[in-house]
């Protein structure tokens, strides 16, 4: 049987398997819900660097470091927001208009799983989606099925133990895109959580099923003149935030924008911190390795070491550096590296004031980005709310685009899915959590006699 008829069958088992589960969990008691949710999450914590290993062998993205903080991440923040959130049953009433809400499961989800984010955004999608009831398949890339394994297995195995039926959590044990497909379209699955790249999130939307997806994240970084006097903090963050598991992330920063009067001493702050300023002719070469073609990076190139891609490059960098940047003056497709880069790689621009600022983050957003995230760094309330005019799902204040973003150092809820709305055909610009994977049904009484809407409307 070839790969692609073998992957179509384990879809299909396992979406069965699935159904079934997902009825013999029905109407488990919430509590029992929170004990599995947070005895998965315990399970995750000490295989957190482990499965980092594993998913860095595997995949050859990213650093183990960084993949463990991600797990980390995931196995707790997650978890704890989600120790809070009621999902099953009452979730509000109004005695006054003599309504309640009840949150129901969906069913089975049907999960994608990037390969930059192999094993953290299975923990996340677990977690979120056994939090409100339902079953859930996971479809790793076919690069990080090992990995996907390992991790399911810790928390489909802990699950069970907890009381949950067997087969509520699981992973493909075959994975082609015409499996993947297959899942997504399977009459038992109920809903589709997409994370991958534009060809996986446009077969996800056209699978006819209900889909949570998001798009390319082309993250602009704007620092105001306010920073004058923060400019090392400012450049820290986003030195930290860009290189963090070596670009994987598309909430990371992809463009900096400098207001003219403080450009050259944050270049210099850049600097400082690892940054390695490439010449032209170094930056074309590296747009070579990391792109193939117009809107097409090279899987191969993404989330490698700065070291790693001066080298393919051809050019000699400083051992410590931590991430290479580009000045640039346009955008658009003659220039590669001013589009999303899955790699440690930033984009520099100056801006003549603040309103040039803001319309090269705008134009920036507007390019490959539409929806995603912008950070904007800057001591006056007016710029930042100026900033919000950008038509992205979140804007980030004085914080790293990847902390924030994703719900750490920010108030948002904490998610490895943040929604980039219709800006990017997406339906949320949430950050997606166990909320948006309940169905809500409202039970309402008779609050005004009916007979009324003949005195109402009537002649």
């Amino acid at each position: 049987m070839d790969k692609d008829l073998q992957s179509i069958a384990s879809a299909r088992r396992a979406t069965e398997k699935a159904w079934e589960a997902y009825n013999r969990f029905l109407h488990t008691d919430p509590q029992q819900i929170d004990d599995i949710v947070q005895a998965m999450a315990r399970a995750i914590e000490p295989e957190a660097k482990r499965l980092g290993e594993l998913a860095v062998a595997e995949t050859g993205y990213g650093n183990v470091a960084d993949k463990r903080v991600k797990n980390l991440f995931n196995a707790l923040s997650v978890a704890d927001y989600l120790r809070d959130v009621t999902t099953l049953g009452v979730l509000w009433r109004d005695d006054r208009a003599k309504i309640a809400a009840l949150g129901v499961p969906m069913g089975v989800v049907a999960a994608l799983i990037p390969v930059t984010n192999p094993t953290s955004t299975i923990i996340y999608k677990v977690l979120s989606a056994v939090k409100a009831g339902n079953a859930i398949v996971c479809a790793p890339h076919p690069r990080g099925l090992r990995c996907g394994q390992a991790t399911i297995k810790i928390m489909a195995d802990v699950a069970e133990q907890m009381g949950a039926p067997k087969g509520l959590i699981q992973c493909l044990d075959q994975v082609t895109l015409e499996g993947t497909a297959e899942l997504m379209r399977h009459r038992r699955t109920s809903i589709v959580m997409a994370t991958g790249g534009p060809a996986m999130v446009k077969a996800a939307y056209s699978s006819g099923k209900p889909t949570l997806a998001v798009g390319a994240g082309n993250v602009p970084c704007y620092v105001h003149a306010s920073k004058t006097d923060e400019l090392d903090e400012v450049a820290e963050m986003i030195i930290t935030s860009k290189a963090f598991d070596y670009g994987t992330a598309c909430v990371s920063e992809q463009a900096v924008i400098a207001d003219q009067s403080i450009a050259r001493e944050l270049r210099h702050q850049l600097k400082l911190r690892g940054a390695y300023f490439c010449t032209p002719a170094e930056a074309e070469r590296l747009a070579q390795v990391i792109f193939t073609g117009k809107q097409a990076m090279n899987p191969n190139h993404v989330g490698q070491s700065p070291q790693v891609l001066a080298d393919k490059a051809g050019f000699s960098i400083p051992p410590r550096t931590r991430c290479l940047v580009s000045e640039e003056s346009e955008i658009g497709w003659q220039r590669p590296l001013s589009a999303e880069k899955l790699n440690p790689v930033l984009a520099f621009y100056q801006a003549k004031d603040s309103e040039h600022g803001l319309q090269l983050a705008d134009r920036i957003a507007r390019f490959e980005g539409w929806g995603h995230s912008a950070v904007v760094h800057a001591n006056e309330p007016e710029i930042v709310s100026a900033f919000s005019r950008i038509p992205v799902g979140r804007v980030l204040a004085n914080t790293p685009a990847i902390m924030g973003g994703m719900g750490f150092s920010t108030d948002l809820e904490p998610s490895f899915m943040l929604g980039t709305g219709t800006w990017s055909g997406s339906i949320t610009s949430d950050n997606v959590t166990a909320l948006h994977l309940i169905n809500i049904k409202r039970v309402a009484y008779e609050n005004r006699p009916w007979r009324d809407i003949y005195e109402v409307y009537g002649e």
